[in-house]
């Protein structure tokens, strides 16, 4: 295993020294593992919080900012952060007006931040669990599909709708429609390592790639012969379209890398997928390319489309200003 690491069992807080030092206008509980904006949540706006198991960077930390969270807290590599640092994290950012948690459905992460509202007294939080990923219906660690790239997408979009003022109950409604109207599909090239283990966590013959592949290296649909970028994209896009459909109107479309492709492929994926869907009549309003969901070092893609409307492309296109996601400042 090489990796710029100090010791595996310190990735983490190493990690977080980082962000604290490359990004001062955040604020970092080191004992919790949040990452806070620099200035507490303005009285009578929604806090938007969510986390998870760290490895999948930017997301969640590098997410915190101007119209997308409040806080996010950071687990171990693939591993759900505690109820107590939920709640930390829940109290931390509450400006007053309640607390909104994003979760991927993961069955740690599910549970944690349920035990973490219930113990979160006097702040009044709505949970929404996102659950976009077509590939399966129930894997290793869900019951249920995965939370996968919608979650990026939502996050931007009612990070945007907190900002302009809409109270709980509406945020926390759109999320909802949000997560409803997103489905994702991902792939592998190779697996990824976690420091901890030291050693890929499956292997992938080298003429091989694994479909449907989950964030934390979850088997997939099924593993299939190396093929072109053109059959690759026609694999994930297919089984998207075919769970929900996107024709009609406007879309956001994701083509997320996950750690360890570079983005001249990621723009080549991001072609072939445009071609599909303008074959299929599907309207491409908004686009996102790059490394947003991420699965450490694995080599691999995964797409996302979002139905959207007036409203949902208002708030997509809202200004941000995050480590992760920046534009309209």
């Amino acid at each position: 295993m090489k990796k710029l690491i100090n010791d595996p069992a310190t990735v983490l807080a190493d990690s977080l020294v980082g962000v604290a030092a490359a990004h001062p206008e955040l604020r970092v509980d080191h004992e919790n593992r949040i990452v806070y904006r620099g200035t507490p949540t303005r009285a009578g706006k929604v806090a938007i919080v969510s986390g998870g198991g760290s490895g999948h960077e930017p997301l969640h930390g590098g997410f915190v900012g101007l119209g997308m969270l409040d806080a996010a807290i950071s687990g171990e590599v693939f591993t759900s952060p505690t109820p107590d640092q939920v709640e930390a994290a829940t109290k931390g950012a509450d400006g007053g007006a309640g607390v909104l948690h994003i979760v991927k459905n993961y069955t740690g992460d599910v549970m944690n931040f349920e035990m973490a509202a219930e113990l979160s007294e006097g702040v009044n939080v709505e949970t929404v669990v996102t659950n976009d990923d077509v590939a399966v219906e129930d894997s290793t660690w869900t019951a249920g599909r995965r939370g996968v790239g919608v979650t990026v997408l939502l996050e931007k979009i009612v990070g945007a709708a907190a900002e302009e003022g809409l109270d709980l109950q509406a945020v926390a409604a759109l999320a909802r429609r949000v997560n409803d109207s997103g489905r994702s599909m991902g792939m592998a090239l190779t697996s990824c390592t976690v420091p901890a283990a030291g050693k890929p966590t499956f292997e992938i013959p080298d003429d091989m790639m694994e479909m449907g592949v989950g964030i934390h290296g979850e088997p997939g649909r099924h593993r299939v012969p190396m093929a072109a970028a053109s059959s690759v994209a026609e694999q994930l896009v297919a089984p998207i379209l075919a769970d929900l459909d996107f024709t009609g109107g406007p879309n956001i479309v994701m083509l997320n890398g996950m750690g360890g492709t570079p983005l001249i492929e990621l723009y080549l994926m991001f072609g072939e997928v445009k071609k599909l869907l303008d074959a299929a009549g599907v309207e491409v309003a908004r686009t996102l390319v790059g490394n947003y969901i991420t699965s450490l070092d694995m080599a691999g893609c995964s797409v996302t489309i979002l139905k959207a409307d007036d409203e949902i492309l208002k708030f997509w296109d809202a200004p941000v200003n995050t480590p992760g996601l920046r534009w309209g400042i």
